[in-house]
């Protein structure tokens, strides 16, 4: 959950950066640098950009309370020897600019040896490159841009190239995702005339093309694409022209706030047909606006249903004891397993006495060499910062919740 790149940052522009005001924060990190926190032990920060106001709060706070509860965990166990670890938890507002804000903000504080998330591929492509300038291991649980780990070259048959050192993600890819839920709607839903509608950002129109090429390679055949603008409310202008077409699908490559209202007037309008949308659409704030219309849709997910997992029934167990209000589906997990790796990494690194820019230095390498049981799964990365583990899921909509309808890995 990606503009064209953005230009690495140069000395200069990092330094303007810095001295603009940081966004909104919900923050737990104590002194900066590493200083002692009052108790013999010196504190250590991981950082968290994400969405925590507007539409896409409820999401961005799963991620932020995965990452708080790897921490408490941590500090119980005294996993760093020697360290107190805090969360810095900043409102990115699901834009770029004040996502390359919060990470210019996380280089300036010492203290931040790692940041989890963020949300979308659109804001990652400008918190990435100063991160990365930094060097400090940075661990996505939903960026599925394929841009952001070099994977572009892969559909344009080119050599791929890893453009941020630092940059990592538990989460499959747009080019794996769209066509696995191409695949689905063809081969098993058997629909042949498909409307696809995107977003216009990174994600949404990433996945959005992944899908059709996929879907018309699989003999479908894809109407001309329709777009919107994030924010809209009405959608009565996109549905006139879907009518007039009598597609018996529609595809939408975007987020859940824009996919509920779509389907809700789609179907008011007499347009009776399902809405597939990706990972970006798989939220209970989904089914909550849209109700009753969106009985039927579907949407994916990047990995297995959670609550499948044997390997996360102790995180499910100890996100409810923590008594959150909100969800850990779609991200939580992720954000837990993207901040035990760099707990893990940290572990390693604070034991061969490195500090500063060492000390995130060998966190990026031992993050790299990741290799455990996750809540997710299996957690390792390949050479360009890519998980290893493809598996995805399709959910329909069934009596008002996301019902799993299939979970494979991707061939």
């Amino acid at each position: 959950m990606h503009p064209p790149r953005l230009l690495r940052l140069t000395a200069p522009l990092l330094i303007g950066a810095l001295a603009l005001t940081a966004c909104g924060s919900n923050k737990e990190s104590g002194s900066k640098g590493e200083g002692g926190d009052g108790g013999g032990n010196k504190t250590l920060t991981i950082g968290v950009v994400a969405p925590l106001t507007g539409d896409l709060a409820a999401v961005g706070a799963g991620i932020k309370n995965g990452v708080e509860l790897a921490i408490k965990q941590a500090n119980d166990k005294g996993t760093v020897k020697g360290y107190t670890l805090k969360m810095d938890a900043q409102d990115d507002t699901a834009k770029a600019d004040v996502g390359a804000t919060v990470a210019s903000k996380f280089v300036a504080d010492s203290s931040v040896v790692g940041v989890v998330g963020p949300l979308n591929s659109s804001v990652a492509k400008s918190v990435a490159p100063v991160l990365s300038q930094a060097n400090i291991a940075e661990i996505s649980p939903s960026n599925s841009g394929v841009d952001l780990t070099g994977r572009e070259a892969l559909v344009a048959g080119s050599t791929q190239s890893r453009p941020y050192k630092s940059y990592f993600r538990v989460c499959a890819t747009d080019d794996i995702q769209g066509p696995f839920v191409a695949q689905y709607v063809v081969k098993t839903l058997g629909k042949k005339k498909i409307a696809v509608v995107h977003d216009k950002k990174a994600y949404g129109q990433g996945l959005a093309e992944a899908f059709a090429k996929e879907a018309a390679a699989q003999g479908a055949t894809v109407l001309k694409t329709e777009t919107i603008n994030p924010g809209d409310k009405d959608f009565s202008a996109t549905i006139t022209k879907l009518k007039a077409q009598s597609p018996d699908l529609l595809f939408y490559g975007g987020e859940y706030p824009e996919a509920s209202l779509l389907t809700k007037q789609m179907k008011a309008s007499g347009l009776k047909i399902p809405l597939v949308g990706g990972d970006g659409v798989q939220a209970a704030e989904y089914l909550k606006i849209a109700g009753a219309s969106a009985e039927g849709d579907y949407a994916t997910a990047l990995g297995a249903p959670t609550d499948t997992l044997e390997s996360a029934k102790q995180f499910l167990t100890d996100y409810t004891a923590a008594k959150y209000t909100e969800p850990a589906d779609p991200y939580g997990a992720g954000s837990y397993d993207a901040a035990n790796a760099i707990i893990q990494a940290l572990a390693k690194a604070v034991g061969e006495n490195k500090s500063g820019q060492e000390l995130r230095d060998e966190v990026v390498k031992e993050v790299q060499d990741s290799d455990f049981e996750g809540a997710t799964g299996k957690i390792s990365f390949d050479k360009f910062g890519d998980t290893n583990n493809k598996v995805l899921t399709v959910y329909t909509i069934k009596g008002g919740k996301f019902v799993p309808a299939k979970t494979d890995s991707f061939k």
